[in-house]
């Protein structure tokens, strides 16, 4: 008869028991892909903290001994949640059009609706606003904001070298 492993929670009045680590510190469910990523994570670097060999262990998870070293020293820092899938998006975009003046491209859009990002552009520059947005950022900005309705190509282009 096997035995499996239990984890114990205690939480104030609330004790909880699970079979996996996950369902109790992630809070996510353990069919899940991502709690199968992090538990399969955190079996490996058990494994490691066991004393198995890096490189075989590398192995056995098909992933590489940089990628083991990561994993154990986010286990070693956060503990199980430094296993989950962190976000890859940059914490800030220094470029990004600032929100007053995506603002008044928009608002500049719904006032006269004829007009293109070639004409928003240069009246925001007559408006004083500095750094003038280019026409692209400014197209972009518009098709963001769902402003710009695309049209058929009138002729049909056909690739010529």
């Amino acid at each position: 008869m096997t035995q499996r492993a239990q984890y114990i929670l205690d939480v104030g009045d609330l004790l909880v028991i699970s079979s996996s680590p996950l369902s109790i510190f992630s809070g996510g469910t353990v069919g899940s892909d991502r709690a199968w990523l992090a538990e399969q994570r955190f079996q490996a670097v058990r494994e490691v903290r066991a004393g198995s060999p890096i490189s075989e262990v590398a192995v056995r998870y098909g992933v590489s001994r940089q990628t083991v070293h990561n994993w154990r020293r986010r286990y070693e820092a956060s503990g199980i949640a430094g296993l989950d899938e962190v976000s890859r998006r940059p914490h800030r975009s220094p470029h990004r059009v600032a929100a007053e003046v995506e603002a008044a491209i928009c608002e500049l859009r719904r006032a006269h609706p004829r007009w293109g990002a070639r004409r928003i552009s240069f009246e925001l520059g007559e408006r004083g606003v500095k750094p003038v947005p280019s026409k692209a950022t400014v197209h972009r900005v518009l098709t963001r904001n769902s402003l710009i309705v695309p049209q058929e190509q009138r002729h049909v282009r056909k690739y010529r070298r």
